[in-house]
């Protein structure tokens, strides 16, 4: 049986929290669950409206749905999503320019299906072993993959946090999709950049898959802890699921 947690946190530098999450391990319409990060970005307080409402907007879509293809019902739900959102964005100048990052999963026994725009991340992750599933839509990223940098080197740019995709940016939007079968033992994790920009992979790893016996509110709380740890300048959104809650081998 699947179980999850998930907590957002306004961080150490920040005081309006943008980040948005959203989980449900009962059906969102034909899905049998479904879990979203989303980060908001714009002014005053647009950045974590357009967090929410793209979630929302989505999660509002998806509950008409009665068939089709889970990768075809999320574009459809995120296009009119956009749709919405850059609709409301021209109606109040106050919100010109907003706009969210969004990665969401969806899991089917040990199928994960995931979704990403822009560059909140999901990660499979075992006590040996994390991988990052989705590929960050953002400069350094781009650059990363046209060989001008390496990975770590594009950790510490400081321009890592200009994003070349994100739901209401542009008229058009199209989220990149993921599949991967999950091994027993394995976790999933859904986060913000609030806590990868703070937190190394490898820590990552250990806190969320080095103590099995830890019940998964610790690990989520203990995730968030280290991002303020390391200075908190960002929101920070962490879910965290089992797909084998009840029962598996350690990986």
């Amino acid at each position: 049986m699947l179980k999850s947690s998930a907590f957002t946190d306004v961080g150490r530098k920040r005081k309006l929290n943008q980040d948005y999450i959203f989980t449900s391990e009962q059906s969102v319409g034909i899905l049998p669950n479904l879990f979203i990060v989303a980060d908001g970005m714009g002014g005053h307080r647009a950045g974590d409206f357009a967090s929410r409402f793209t979630a929302d907007t989505v999660v509002e879509e998806l509950q008409k749905s009665c068939a089709g293809e889970p990768e075809e019902l999320l574009a459809r739900a995120l296009t009119v999503a956009n749709r919405k959102l850059r609709m409301r964005a021209a109606q109040d100048e106050r919100m010109a320019g907003m706009g969210t990052t969004f990665v969401a999963a969806c899991i089917t026994g040990d199928r994960l299906l995931a979704a990403n725009i822009g560059d909140s991340r999901l990660y499979v992750l075992s006590r040996g072993e994390i991988t990052q599933i989705t590929e960050d839509h953002s400069l350094v990223q781009e650059m990363v993959r046209m060989g001008g940098i390496d990975a770590e080197t594009a950790r510490s740019r400081t321009d890592k946090n200009i994003i070349t995709r994100a739901v209401g940016a542009m008229e058009n939007v199209e989220a990149d999709f993921f599949r991967r079968t999950l091994r027993d033992g394995e976790l999933v994790l859904l986060c913000s950049d609030g806590l990868t920009n703070m937190v190394e992979d490898t820590q990552i790893r250990r806190i969320a898959a080095g103590n099995t016996e830890a019940a998964l509110d610790s690990r989520v709380q203990a995730l968030v802890a280290a991002a303020n740890e390391h200075g908190g300048r960002d929101n920070i959104a962490v879910i965290l699921i089992d797909p084998f809650a009840d029962g598996g081998v350690v990986v």
